[in-house]
């Protein structure tokens, strides 16, 4: 095995595969960066340059993009408050108020650290433990799955803010609106239109909710704020800081490699988890939402954590771990490699070739992140007059670019409207974002587990796994209502 990883390691080290990963991971960080422009794009847009190319620099460049543009997604979240991927929401909650308080720097920092950590650490899952993930995700079923929704669900009490009712008025807003369009079985719910009968799709409707809303107040309160552009202040992230927050960097690496190889899941879910789960166990829990950087290095570590393990049961099972690793599975059939337990009888020495190049691409991340840092950085010394009709150019034009539809626009907008008046009324927007994510893997897996019961619930802790995910929750919410009525008694 050494002398097949060396073998490798020479056939990876050539200048055709260093620019197509050094390509991809700086278009990736630029496209994410770009409101709208999600990494899915960036892959499917690159799919077809990739017929030409040989079989190893055709995947590493969609592997490249896919982490480029999951890190660069953080920095718009930070810089702007309008995450440029749907799994760099999370990030705002502490980046942007960092970017406000004059630590944009510190911030950006943080995330690339997070990132190529998460990264790096999905990466060594891939290639060391690929077959037992592999195997766990195969034995999670509906039921499972359910009760992994219901504990990701927790994290909801963690965004809050001051108010859990507040936040549990939002989660519950969410999951309505999660019901909207087709169900599994066919039934149309809420199609006051032909379009609605589609569902509301991600992408407009996280970054109407986050970004929208800012440039509202800009305009609504435009008397009351100040003009002057933010300052960068210190953009070192001291050792004291990076100790303080390695401990939410590993946990957030964990879970996502747990929840990137499960399919389906993907990096936003396991982004919040992480961040509950950082803010649940920090002795500074009540700084999370107002510039804590152990929010930003939970968020990040899980997003990027979740790259290299989705490609876990594509390699292993042949299943694609989320949309993006679906665009690969096309990338690998186009090249003659069938992703499956025959992937390593037939093409072990590409497997090998592919690890490889993985584990670079997390130091071009770390190298291209920091090159762009300084570029990146400026934004936030745009005036907010000039900055709104940029940012809402981009949104929209990023929104329309995805599908071509109008409609998205219009959701686009209509949630930046319904956004702004919660905040009008003080009601926090990441507990919304968390169950309209996770609403409708929540629905569809518990109407699959009440089909195979014939209708029996018993089914939702049937296995030692379900009942792990439920007691999880059950402790998440007994320490969580403890936490309310010692605020409460003070």
């Amino acid at each position: 095995m050494l002398n097949d990883l060396l073998v490798a390691f020479q056939a990876v080290a050539t200048i055709e595969n260093f620019l197509s990963m050094a390509a991809g991971i700086w278009g990736g960080v630029i496209i994410g960066a770009i409101p709208g422009m999600t990494g899915t794009m960036a892959v499917t847009l690159a799919l077809p340059f990739t017929f030409y190319m040989q079989p190893i620099p055709s995947i590493l460049l969609l592997v490249a993009l896919y982490k480029g543009s999951t890190y660069g997604g953080s920095v718009s979240a930070i810089l702007i408050k309008t995450p440029g991927t749907a799994s760099a929401a999370c990030t705002t909650l502490d980046g942007y108020p960092l970017a406000q308080q004059g630590k944009a720097g510190k911030a950006l920092n943080m995330a690339l650290y997070s990132s190529c950590t998460g990264d790096f650490i999905s990466n060594l899952s891939l290639i060391f433990i690929a077959a037992p993930l592999a195997l766990l995700a195969l034995r999670i079923g509906p039921p499972e799955y359910f009760m992994l929704m219901i504990f990701a669900l927790t994290t909801v009490a963690g965004v809050s803010g001051r108010s859990l009712l507040l936040g549990l008025v939002s989660a519950c807003l969410g999951l309505l609106l999660a019901t909207v369009g087709e169900d599994m079985y066919g039934s149309f719910r809420f199609d006051l239109t032909v379009d609605m009968q589609s569902g509301l799709a991600v992408a407009p409707v996280l970054i109407g909710l986050f970004a929208i809303p800012e440039l509202l107040k800009i305009i609504v309160f435009r008397n009351n704020q100040s003009h002057k552009p933010m300052q960068l202040g210190d953009n070192r992230v001291t050792r004291d800081e990076l100790r303080r927050s390695l401990k939410a960097m590993l946990k957030g690496s964990m879970i996502g490699v747990v929840m990137g190889a499960i399919p389906g899941i993907g990096p936003s879910a396991a982004a919040f988890s992480s961040y509950g789960e950082a803010q649940r166990s920090s002795k500074n829990r009540e700084n999370f939402g107002k510039g804590e950087l152990e929010g930003i290095a939970a968020s990040e570590s899980a997003n990027n954590g979740c790259c290299g393990s989705t490609m876990i049961p594509l390699l292993a099972l042949g299943v694609p771990g989320d949309v993006i690793t679906g665009v690969m599975l096309g990338a690998f059939m186009i090249h003659g490699m069938t992703p499956g337990p025959m992937l390593f009888e037939n093409n072990l020495h590409e497997v090998y070739m592919l690890f490889i190049g993985m584990l670079f691409s997390s130091v071009l991340l770390f190298g291209a992140g920091k090159a762009t840092m300084r570029f990146f950085s400026h934004i936030s010394r745009i005036p907010p007059g000039l900055m709104a009709p940029i940012v809402l150019a981009l949104c929209v034009f990023g929104i329309f670019s995805i599908s071509n539809s109008m409609y998205d626009v219009i959701v686009l907008l209509a949630m930046g409207i319904f956004g702004f008046f919660m905040f009008l009324f003080a009601i926090p927007a990441a507990p919304f974002l968390i169950a309209f994510i996770l609403g409708p893997m929540l629905e569809e897996n518990l109407r699959r587990a009440l089909a195979l019961s014939r209708g029996d619930p018993s089914i939702l802790v049937s296995s030692p796994i379900t009942w792990l995910f439920a007691s999880l929750a059950i402790f998440v919410v007994v320490v969580t209502i403890r936490q309310q009525l010692k605020k409460a008694k003070v």
